[in-house]
């Protein structure tokens, strides 16, 4: 079986903890031997979240420098801060919307200019999906999804050892059942995104 590391990188409340469960708990669904690792920053909502899925047997939860097979990010800045962990074999999925700091939304700093940094990744990084999930997720009915669309290209990329039926039982039957629908059509858009 392959061994495959996963990075999940975002700020809390951006689901990115939900997602490295939903993709834990599927794993263990179809028999693929899981381990999970969160290291959650501020307490607060906006505070830096980062969890790894290890699949396929991996000991021990750290993904060092140059390691990461997947890094998904939730967050432009926070893609750009966890690129160290990738290689020019690791597969980018990241969300184009920003979510800026509060120093930002005081005034007090400017967010910086994240074109430079994504025609950067486009030139060393041979594998990416960016998208602007925020607007995606609002199109399937709540700006909450935008995780779903992430998990959605990380499933239709083709690079995990797990379903897509498995997964989208999994999210039916273990996000909020108000959000169930959403969440699922959000899921859809985001594999016809890695197939497309």
């Amino acid at each position: 079986m392959k061994r495959i590391k996963i990075l999940l990188t975002g700020v809390g409340g951006q689901g990115t903890l939900l997602v490295s469960r939903l993709i834990g708990e599927a794993a263990l669904m179809e028999g693929v031997p899981v381990s999970l690792s969160e290291i959650h920053g501020m307490a607060q909502r906006g505070g830096v979240v980062e969890s790894t899925v290890m699949l396929g047997g991996i000991e021990g939860p750290i993904i060092s420098e140059g390691e990461a097979d997947i890094l998904a990010g939730f967050e432009p800045l926070e893609t750009f801060r966890a690129l160290k962990y990738c290689s020019t074999e690791t597969v980018i999925i990241t969300n184009t919307a920003q979510t800026p700091p509060l120093t930002v939304k005081i005034g007090m700093e400017a967010y910086p200019d994240t074109q430079t940094w994504f025609d950067f990744m486009k030139r060393t990084f041979p594998t990416i999906y960016a998208c602007d999930a925020h607007e995606l997720a609002l199109k399937a009915g709540s700006a909450q999804a935008a995780n779903m669309v992430l998990l959605g290209i990380l499933m239709g990329a083709g690079l995990m050892p797990i379903s897509s039926s498995c997964m989208m039982e999994n999210i039916k039957t273990k996000t909020k059942l108000c959000l169930a629908a959403i969440n699922i059509k959000a899921f859809e858009m985001g594999m016809e995104i890695a197939s497309s």
